[in-house]
């Protein structure tokens, strides 16, 4: 009995041992993971997800609209006799400029597409009456276009409600420039506008760099589908869901759209973020509300993109313009899993992807876009350089939007530049045969010739090509919360996160204190193990 009591004591001595030094980590976890943030509203909406859209006026009757337009600019005309502010609101925009002023470290900068090069189609200079069929207005064919004329602003590519109006580019009985196709209802389209859509919107944003879904990888035509558009393809967009449309989240004001696209931004300025209608601790879990100060919100609920169709993530320009039998030579697509592999005489080898998943960085908000006629160094050259690292996050050179980790889709691939200028240069791709147009006479030197011409650079007539990388953060195609990244696929070795360095993480990393700490409750264990297992012996034994 005496024995019996002695090992009762030891045993219960052991269990207050082992409570007292483990309780504190398993109240840590159990507190951060299920213990509900009432410091701030959860799951709480600032707004309302959607706009009330109703239509406040009947288009159809305005006599005005009832009559045979002989050209788009007739029906400017005719918008502005009853909106006569609107094209001069409109003409500060960046949708009309294609440019736009921001800043770098305070200092205004200049940007846009009329001075930015990407790794897609280059540049819009000496093409611009094909490019300028996503242009908001009518007749830029080259560098005479009248920027101050309001005429030639086009209200139905944004307002047009009926789905007809199409902008193509040039051919076909069309002349490009931005004009309509001549085959289309102007009086039927223009006497059915109203608030711009999905649609609208889609129809230059989705269709960039020459086709759906080259660029962005999050923005494309299948977000319009009732078939496409899943909950689990957007939780937004999706039509069983909120069915929400672009305007809701990119707010607008005096022609004015919010939102950044970082390869034309160099800082958050009027930019659209979560927090707009999910607040900074949308989550019941302190633990994940904790995460937000780190992590951005679409690092977990962005998981994969491209969910569709195939997003382009390769262009290698120095392949072009092979032919056969005297004829430019396209190559069948070529599939591979879920990478496409493509060759076209005019681009060169393309590969796209579907089902991605993203790479990760840091970032706060600021970029260093190259520009054109800027001069580079090296082998590889960043297009936009999103600033941010670990260091930033603890102490932050923009102490408003301090680094957090992002997914990112990287475009990767091979451009001309001038060796003896050391700067990228612009081919004139879209011109008559003849002309020196690289799509027509595949003729790169005489591309160039024209292209930086065009911009006022010069051109040494030498030419090589550099490998070059641009970075498209991730925004849209949301999944739902079920689809969310879960602990684990960060939480590990080989996890989404393990390209990123210059911190701990835990279950990644190794750290000092940390496995120190570790050890030695291992080794408390071990010995408390050894201590009753010893009394209980020797306790047997009297």
């Amino acid at each position: 009995m005496l024995n019996t009591t002695k090992s009762r004591k030891a045993f219960f001595k052991t269990l207050v041992t082992f409570t007292l030094i483990l309780f504190p980590w398993f109240f840590a976890i159990i507190y951060l993971n299920y213990v509900e943030d009432d410091t701030k509203p959860k799951q709480l909406m600032l707004k309302h997800y959607k706009v009330d859209r109703r239509k406040l006026v009947d288009h159809t009757k305005f006599e005005i609209l009832q009559q045979d337009f002989e050209t788009a600019h007739d029906v400017t005309e005719a918008c502005l006799s009853c909106h006569n502010k609107t094209a001069e609101e409109f003409m500060t925009s960046n949708h009309w400029n294609w440019s736009k002023t921001d800043s770098v470290n305070g200092e205004p900068i200049t940007i846009g597409k009329e001075n930015v090069p990407n790794n897609y189609c280059i540049g819009i200079k000496s093409n611009e009456k094909l490019c300028s069929h996503c242009h908001a207005g009518y007749g830029w064919a080259d560098n005479d276009f009248d920027f101050k004329a309001e005429k030639s602003v086009d209200c139905l590519v944004c307002h047009d409600n009926t789905g007809r109006y199409k902008k193509p580019g040039p051919g076909k009985g069309n002349v490009g420039a931005g004009y309509p196709d001549h085959k289309i209802d102007l009086r039927f389209i223009a006497s059915h506008v109203g608030a711009t859509s999905k649609k609208t919107c889609g129809y230059c944003h989705f269709y960039g760099g020459g086709g759906n879904n080259v660029k962005h990888g999050d923005l494309e035509a299948a977000l319009l589908s009732k078939k496409d558009c899943t909950k689990e393809v957007d939780v937004h967009m999706n039509h069983e869901g909120k069915n929400m449309d672009c305007s809701e989240c990119h707010t607008t004001s005096h022609h004015e759209i919010s939102g950044n696209m970082y390869t034309l931004s160099t800082s958050p300025e009027n930019a659209t973020t979560c927090v707009q209608c999910h607040t900074d601790s949308p989550h019941k879990s302190k633990l994940l509300n904790t995460h937000f100060n780190t992590i951005a919100c679409q690092t977990c609920h962005i998981p994969e993109y491209a969910k569709v169709n195939p997003t382009r993530v390769w262009w290698d320009w120095s392949t072009s313009g092979k032919h056969k039998d005297g004829k430019p030579y396209n190559a069948e697509d070529i599939e591979r899993n879920d990478s496409t592999f493509q060759y076209h005489a005019k681009h060169g080898d393309l590969i796209a992807i579907k089902n991605a998943t993203p790479d990760y960085i840091w970032f706060n908000g600021h970029a260093d876009i190259h520009l054109f006629g800027d001069k580079f160094e090296g082998d590889t050259l960043v297009m936009n350089k999103l600033e941010g690292s670990f260091e930033d996050h603890i102490n932050p050179a923009h102490p408003e939007h301090p680094s957090k980790i992002y997914p990112v889709k990287i475009m990767r691939g091979k451009q001309p530049y001038d060796t003896e200028h050391r700067m990228l240069l612009q081919p004139n791709t879209f011109g008559p045969k003849g002309s020196g147009a690289y799509w027509a006479d595949f003729d790169l030197d005489k591309a160039f010739e024209n292209g930086m011409k065009a911009r006022n650079l010069p051109y040494s007539g030498k030419y090589d090509f550099v490998y070059t990388e641009s970075y498209w953060p991730l925004n849209h195609m949301v999944s739902p919360s079920d689809k969310a990244l879960s602990c684990k696929e960060c939480h590990s070795r080989d996890g989404r996160l393990s390209k990123l360095s210059g911190f701990y993480i835990p279950g990644r990393d190794n750290n000092n204190l940390v496995d120190t700490i570790g050890i030695l409750l291992i080794i408390s264990a071990l010995i408390g193990v050894v201590i009753h297992a010893t009394i209980r012996i020797i306790s047997k034994r009297n």
